[in-house]
């Protein structure tokens, strides 16, 4: 069974040399992710958030994650939280279907506040603030979802 340290590797080696839109090493923002699920996170919530756009943004398969031996669970989050490019135009659409899987739900709302914090874009353009309404939309469907579970 493979370990958060695994995940925290593995997240680290894919995005070797990927930078955010501020220049900085694109794997402070997974790690801000997972630290912001807190103390009583499991260890599966924790490898979903450090490992959230592993397959979308890097060589990385779901067999690969199954063959290195991450659980289904693990797996099935971070599948819910990969983009597909039906949803391209429709964010939503990918929110309603990544809110039915509980640590897809959780990382994707660590995910978002991490997103909707413009002080760590040095000068947030026009778009990144009209972004920032579909991620208060997308935050405030997911948060009344889990106030309910």
């Amino acid at each position: 069974m493979a370990t958060l340290e695994n995940a925290i590797s593995l997240a680290a080696i894919s995005h070797e040399g990927q930078t955010d839109r501020a220049g900085q090493p694109y794997i402070l923002h997974p790690m801000r992710v997972m630290m912001s699920l807190g103390r009583e996170a499991t260890t599966e919530e924790r490898c979903a958030a450090i490992m959230h756009d592993i397959v979308e943004d890097c060589d990385v398969t779901f067999d690969d994650l199954l063959d290195l031996g991450f659980s289904e669970d693990v797996v099935r989050a971070i599948d819910a939280l990969t983009k597909r490019p039906e949803e391209k135009d429709d964010y939503m659409k990918a929110i309603r279907r990544l809110s039915s899987n509980p640590i897809a739900r959780r990382v994707k709302l660590g995910d978002l506040a991490d997103n909707l914090d413009l002080s760590r874009l040095p000068s947030p353009t026009e778009r990144d603030i009209a972004r920032m309404e579909k991620y208060r939309e997308a935050k405030k469907f997911l948060e009344e979802i889990e106030s309910s579970s």
